[in-house]
C-alpha cells in the first residue's frame, strides 16, 4: 500500500511576510511538521514575536530565526540568505508571500502606486528567487513556492496593478520550472482566492467576526492554514511531478470577482 510523505522535517524554508495572515501559517505548518524556518517582515517588532512563538510551541519540531527585511531591497534580501544560511547550512524551500495591494480605478494609480505593488508582489519575488535560488544551484537543488492570487487569473477590476503583478508571478514559476529543472529545483504556485486575514477584513472595513467558520459547506473564502497546508504539500515529496504548476484554491465557484459577492455581504 502506498504511503503519501508529506514530510517537510529537517528541511530549511524562507517565508517571506510572514509577521501574520497567509505567510506565517505557513512558516507556523512548515515549522510544525519539522522544517526549520527563517521569516522576514520590514519590522522586527512584528516578525520577532512570532518566531519566538514557534520557537515554544510544543507542537513545533523545527526552529525559527526572524529577519527584519524589506524584501523590495536587493541588498537586504541578500542579508536574509546570509543570514538563513548561517543559521540553518542550507536553504531547501523559498515560499515567496511578502505582497499588498490597495483598490482603485486604473486612471487613478499613479505612476509610484503602479510602483510600489509591482515592487511589494513582482520585483521582490525576483530579489528572493534569484538570491535563494543561486545557494539552491550551488547545493542539491530545492523547492520554491510562489503565491499569485486568483486575480492574477482573470479580470479584477479594481486592482489593475495587483492583477498585472499576480500573473507576471503566474509566467515567472511556469519559466523558471523549465529552466532550473536542471538543477533539482522545483517551481510551483498558489493562486488564493478571498482568504480570511487580518489585511481582508481591513480592507473590506468589516469584522473578522463576520467571515464564515472553516465548517460552512459553501465558503467562498478561505482560512489561512487551508494556503497553508497546499504550500506544505508542494514543499513535500508528495508533490515530487508537479513543476511549473498553479494550484488554484478558492472555494465554492461563482459567477464576479467582488470581495462583497464572495463574503455574502450581498444579496
Amino acid at each position: 500500500m502506498h504511503d503519501s510523505d508529506f514530510d517537510v522535517a529537517g528541511r530549511t524554508a524562507i517565508v517571506t511576510g510572514a509577521s501574520q495572515g497567509i505567510g506565517r501559517a505557513i512558516a507556523e505548518t512548515l515549522a510544525t511538521g519539522g522544517a526549520n524556518v527563517a521569516i522576514c517582515s520590514r519590522s522586527m517588532d512584528r516578525v520577532g514575536p512570532v518566531a519566538e512563538e514557534i520557537n515554544d510551541a510544543d507542537d513545533a519540531d523545527g526552529q525559527a530565526i526572524a529577519v527584519e527585511c524589506n524584501v523590495r531591497e536587493r541588498d537586504q534580501v541578500q542579508r536574509l540568505v546570509d543570514e538563513t544560511v548561517a543559521e540553518f547550512g542550507d536553504i531547501d524551500v523559498l515560499v515567496n508571500n511578502a505582497g499588498g495591494e490597495f483598490v482603485a480605478p486604473f486612471e487613478e494609480i499613479s505612476a509610484n502606486g503602479w510602483q510600489t505593488i509591482v515592487d511589494l508582489n513582482l520585483n521582490s519575488t525576483v530579489h528572493c528567487t534569484q538570491l535563494a535560488g543561486e545557494v539552491m544551484r550551488e547545493g542539491s537543488g530545492g523547492i520554491i513556492v510562489n503565491l499569485s492570487s486568483v486575480n492574477g487569473q482573470h479580470a479584477a477590476p479594481g486592482e489593475s496593478h495587483y492583477g498585472a503583478s499576480k500573473a507576471a508571478i503566474i509566467r515567472l514559476t511556469e519559466t523558471l520550472a523549465v529552466e532550473w529543472a536542471e538543477h533539482g529545483i522545483r517551481v510551483n504556485c498558489v493562486a488564493p482566492g478571498l482568504i480570511q486575514t487580518p489585511g481582508v477584513a481591513e480592507t473590506l472595513g468589516i469584522d473578522s467576526e463576520a467571515m464564515p467558520p472553516r465548517e460552512a459547506t459553501d465558503r467562498r473564502i478561505g482560512h489561512a492554514e487551508e494556503i497553508a497546508d497546499v504550500v506544505r504539500f508542494l514543499a513535500s515529496p508528495a508533490a515530487s511531478f508537479m513543476n511549473g504548476e498553479t494550484i488554484t484554491a478558492k472555494g465554492v465557484p461563482r459567477a464576479g470577482n467582488s470581495m462583497s459577492q464572495d463574503l455574502g455581504l450581498e444579496d
